[in-house]
């Protein structure tokens, strides 16, 4: 700041400014916010000027959040949102597993399974959270260090930008344990990638790889996250180099199959995860902003924000509706599956549930339990 603005700051500026949260940040654990220093183009720090990190931190369940970290994270983007200091928010997970995993399976499991008048005020915290991140006052920066799936990679679509590490994976869960993406994938996807694809990626429950995440738009960058003997090395267990297959298909991004595979998961044990580059890109792009108009770069995204938040808003109260209704059903069924079941098989029988519906079986609580995947 030149001495001049110094000048003019202290001579204009209100002697008090007016706080305009609704209510303080809890600081009850699950989220982490900070302000982080807002750098220049040099890797110099701007004085007097940050970006906020919120940060989703609940590594043992993969970061998947619980109700209270919910409401924390609407506080959060509230606060983020009204800071005069903070030019970018930077929304991200804790650790290097994952950026999130949507919700909370066990809370599911063990307290909204059956009551749907529950899950549906739940939903309308779900809703608001969405809701606070596409209505930010700052533009926000998904740095997606891990996992981004289910409801995870539907508050990660919900941001203006997204950065990730190359061994992350993308994708939904719903349609295996007992959920439809409605809190934003089937808004968002066809909006950013087109119908056909976002048919792929919200129904058949294949997770993409940063590269394919990519190539299909729903990311802007990607970069390493592995390093072995010192040096960063692409995600080994993907095809990282843009070629045509025997029917001409572009398959960057696609998984490796054997001895590829086999030699890839030897890499990768040799290897650490290392998410510098990761912040150093994020750093850059939070850069780039702070070297902008601020109320033409706001206005700039709340525009092309719109496709999306339309497509939300046109659809966000019937999800609800059903999604509290499903709780009585296939959501009872699948999160109890998830949260009950063996580590390596957490899925009902879907051939047996499909045949027993077919022949007209209610569903009862005998049907359920036959259905619970065994060790």
């Amino acid at each position: 700041m030149t001495a001049t603005t110094a000048a003019i700051v202290k001579a204009t500026a209100p002697a008090e400014l007016k706080d305009h949260n609704l209510a303080p940040l809890n600081k009850a654990p699950g989220v982490i916010f900070e302000k982080r220093p807002a750098k220049n183009h040099d890797g110099s720090i701007v004085p007097g000027l940050y970006n906020a990190w919120i940060i989703l931190d609940n590594q043992k369940q993969f970061n998947s959040y619980t109700t209270d970290m919910v409401k924390n994270v609407i506080l959060a983007f509230r606060e983020a949102s009204n800071m005069r200091d903070v030019g970018a928010v930077v929304f991200t997970g804790a650790g290097d597993k994952a950026f999130c995993t949507g919700g909370n399976t066990k809370e599911y499991a063990e307290y909204y399974a059956g009551n749907p008048q529950e899950y549906r005020q739940y939903m309308r915290l779900f809703n608001d959270m969405v809701s606070s991140i596409l209505g930010c006052d700052k533009p926000v920066i998904c740095r997606v260090n891990g996992m981004r799936i289910g409801g995870g990679q539907e508050i990660g679509m919900a941001c203006d930008f997204s950065v990730a590490q190359d061994l992350a994976r993308f994708g939904q869960a719903g349609p295996k344990h007992g959920s439809a993406p409605i809190g934003g994938a089937t808004d968002f996807l066809p909006v950013m990638i087109g119908c056909e694809q976002a048919m792929v990626s919200g129904s058949l429950c294949v997770p993409w790889s940063a590269h394919k995440a990519y190539r299909t738009g729903i990311i802007m960058d990607v970069v390493p996250g592995l390093k072995v003997d010192g040096n960063y090395v692409p995600n080994p267990l993907v095809i990282t180099d843009r070629y045509l297959d025997e029917f001409g298909r572009i398959i960057l991004g696609e998984p490796k199959t054997g001895d590829d595979l086999k030699k890839g998961k030897e890499i990768l044990s040799k290897g650490v995860v290392d998410l510098s580059a990761l912040d150093a890109k994020v750093d850059e792009l939070c850069g780039m902003i702070l070297h902008t108009f601020p109320d033409c770069f706001t206005k700039t995204i709340v525009e092309l924000r719109k496709p999306k938040i339309n497509a939300w808003n046109a659809n966000k109260e019937n999800s609800r509706d059903w999604l509290g209704l499903n709780m009585m059903t296939e959501a009872r069924t699948g999160f109890r599956a998830f949260n009950e079941g063996p580590k390596d098989n957490r899925e009902i029988d879907f051939v047996a549930l499909r045949q027993a519906l077919a022949a007209g079986v209610p569903w009862t609580a005998e049907l359920v339990e036959s259905l619970m995947p065994k060790a």
